[in-house]
């Protein structure tokens, strides 16, 4: 039986996340926080970001941004801005 939490970003109960992906308080108020969907709506996010802004996970700068990023989409409600795409339209 899965873990259910209140998702911070769908505003409601949902199936929890198995383990805790992200480390530190910041992958610790994620786990707590957020559902399996919306963390899976992030992976398709930051994998969108670090294509297209070239981003390597060995720069440090670069593991700010997409953390911040990261962030902001999760608790904040802000989407990822990426120059030059659309979405599709439904």
């Amino acid at each position: 039986m899965s873990r259910i939490v209140f998702c911070q970003f769908l505003q409601k109960e949902a199936p929890g996340l198995d383990f805790q992906f992200y480390p530190g308080d910041l992958g610790k108020k994620i786990f707590d926080n957020i559902s399996k969907e919306a963390w899976a709506q992030w992976q398709a996010k930051q994998v969108m970001l670090i294509n297209e802004k070239k981003l390597n996970m060995m720069n440090v700068e670069h593991r700010k941004l997409l953390e911040e990023q990261m962030e902001a989409f999760l608790f904040q409600g802000q989407d990822v801005q990426i120059d030059g795409y659309t979405p599709p339209a439904n």
